[in-house]
């Protein structure tokens, strides 16, 4: 049987997505400096969306409610 996962943390898809953002600011760091304002800023708040809605949706208590973070996650992929 599996153990639930007892915080955000625990969860495969978050550090997954954790793992993600760090990836994009290193590869992001060697984009041309006229598009740190542009491509550079967009690309990271969007992944840095995943993990933290993925978390919060992780405490949410009804399912309508961590299915919509879930989704703003999704959406930011």
């Amino acid at each position: 049987m599996k153990e639930l996962a007892k915080t955000f943390e625990d969860l495969i898809v978050w550090q997954k997505a954790h793992q993600f953002v760090l990836d994009v600011y290193k590869y992001t760091g060697n984009f041309p400096k006229e598009e740190i304002y542009g491509l550079t800023s967009q690309l990271r708040r969007a992944a840095v969306s995943i993990p933290a809605n993925t978390a919060e949706g992780f405490k949410k208590k009804g399912k309508a409610d961590k299915v919509r973070y879930l989704n703003i996650a999704q959406g930011s992929l």
